[in-house]
């Protein structure tokens, strides 16, 4: 009886595993979809607009459409014309003794100076003095000199008549402009000296600057990372495509997706986020200089590209390791 009974047992065991229903399939994680935000970047100067030469105070004369030109004197133009040209000193332009002119090619700059007191024209630093040419060498006393070195060098012009109630004009040509100036002898006061501000000169470090600004703000990621809070703990899997990500990491708060250059040709694909637990949430990133930058941790995201056949390239996040060993865990 015994055999018998191992039998009967045996075939029960079988029936049962035959009858026991499958397990239940797992389910597929549910991804969410990041919103791709805009970057709100640092204000950067702006130049709106270039410096226009505009005609010199008294030149800007009322045109009428239906009265003929008037015919004036060649003597009556070039008198008016020079007078049109010319700037004189301002209260509001000296800088203690010195008289600072705003710089306008084509400019008569007027120069009061007196016998026994030198006049000093400074030219801007850096700026090479190539001649001087006045038109009274006789009464006028001309020479030159530096001050400074290296970058601060500068060119100095020094005017003094020899006696009062005389005129002449100087040209000063240098390596980066030309001056015209108009030196007058008086009785009362004389200049000490003058120099000019560059408003072309000032607009261009400014769109220096700006660009230096736009550069280093589009090759930044964030200026408050500190390496020893960074996890690079993030592993890379799936599909290998030109814009597989180079290398992934966190400093706690946010995660920085390191992108290759080869995804400047080609479509940036979307960023999905694993919800930890399951329900949708909204999720924000931006890209900035190569990086998508995700406003929060992840444990898994994926980046896909294409409705059907995606490419997926998945994002797992790992625990962070000490040491230097941390400095090698990216990008496996």
């Amino acid at each position: 009886m015994k055999p018998i009974l191992l039998a009967g047992s045996a075939l029960t065991l079988i029936t049962a595993c035959a009858s026991a229903p499958d397990p239940a399939p797992t389910p597929e994680p549910q991804f969410f979809e990041a919103a791709l935000v805009e970057e709100t970047p640092e204000p950067v100067i702006e130049i709106v607009e270039t410096v226009t030469p505009l005609p010199l105070p008294g030149q800007m004369k009322p045109i009428s459409a239906t009265a003929p030109p008037r015919t004036m004197p060649p003597g009556e133009t070039i008198q008016r014309g020079r007078e049109a040209a010319r700037i004189e000193p301002s209260v509001d332009g000296f800088v203690n003794a010195i008289q600072v002119y705003p710089y306008t090619e084509g400019a008569l700059y007027r120069v009061y100076a007196s016998p026994g007191q030198v006049s000093d024209i400074a030219l801007q630093p850096g700026e090479t003095l190539v001649s001087v040419s006045a038109g009274d060498t006789a009464r006028w006393v001309v020479g030159d000199t530096q001050s400074g070195s290296g970058p601060t060098l500068r060119s100095h012009v020094l005017v003094k008549p020899v006696m009062h109630g005389i005129k002449t004009n100087l040209m000063i040509a240098t390596d980066r402009r030309t001056y015209y100036l108009e030196l007058d002898s008086v009785y009362d006061g004389y200049m000490a000296a003058l120099s000019w501000r560059y408003p072309q000169d000032e607009l261009a470090r400014s769109n220096i600057r700006a660009s230096q600004q736009k550069s280093e703000a589009a090759a930044s990621i964030s200026r408050s990372l500190n390496v020893a809070d960074l996890n690079f703990e993030y592993r890379i899997e799936g599909d290998r495509p030109k814009w597989t990500p180079l290398r992934a990491f966190d400093d706690g708060r946010q995660v920085f997706i390191q992108m290759p250059p080869a995804m400047q040709t080609s479509d940036a694909p979307p960023l999905f986020i694993l919800g930890e637990t399951g329900d949708a949430e909204l999720v924000n990133y931006r890209v900035r200089g190569g990086y998508y930058i995700v406003d929060r941790l992840f444990e898994t995201a994926e980046l896909r590209l294409g409705e059907k056949n995606q490419t997926v390239v998945r994002i797992h996040r790992g625990q962070k390791r000490s040491g230097i060993a941390a400095f090698f865990g990216a990008g496996r």
